[in-house]
C-alpha cells in the first residue's frame, strides 16, 4: 500500500492557520507550528474573555445603579431585595440605562420601592 501524505489538504490547513495568525509578531505569523500555538492560545483567551466581559458588564450596571441610588438615600442591596416585591420586573442592565438616560423614571421606581420599605 502506498504512503499518503495529504499534501493539498495539509497545505490548506497550514494556510488557514497562517491566515488566522496574521498580525502576530515575528515567527508567530510566519511559521506554521508557532502560528498554530499562537492561534490556539488566542482562542482560549477569547473564550475566557467573553465570560469576563459579562462579569465586567454586570459590575458596571451594579455600580451605576448604586451611584444613582445614593441620591435617593437607599442602598443597592435593600433596593434590589425590595424591587421584586413591588412587581417591577427590570433587570440590572435596564435599571442602569434608566438611571443614566431617564432620571425621572428611575426616581419613580425608587419611590415605589421606598413606599414598600
Amino acid at each position: 500500500m502506498t504512503r499518503v501524505k495529504g499534501g493539498p489538504r495539509a497545505r490548506n490547513k497550514h494556510r488557514s492557520i497562517i491566515k488566522l495568525a496574521k498580525g502576530y509578531r515575528g515567527t508567530r505569523s510566519k511559521l506554521f507550528r508557532r502560528a498554530n500555538e499562537a492561534v490556539l492560545r488566542a482562542g482560549e483567551h477569547a473564550f475566557a474573555g467573553r465570560r469576563i466581559r459579562r462579569r465586567d458588564m454586570r459590575k458596571l450596571w451594579i455600580s451605576r445603579i448604586s451611584g444613582a441610588l445614593t441620591q435617593h438615600e437607599i442602598n443597592y442591596s435593600t433596593f434590589m431585595h425590595i424591587l421584586p416585591k413591588t412587581g417591577i420586573v427590570l433587570n440590572r442592565k435596564m435599571l442602569s440605562e434608566i438611571a443614566i438616560n431617564d432620571p425621572k423614571a428611575f426616581e419613580e421606581v425608587v419611590n415605589k420601592v421606598k413606599a414598600i420599605k
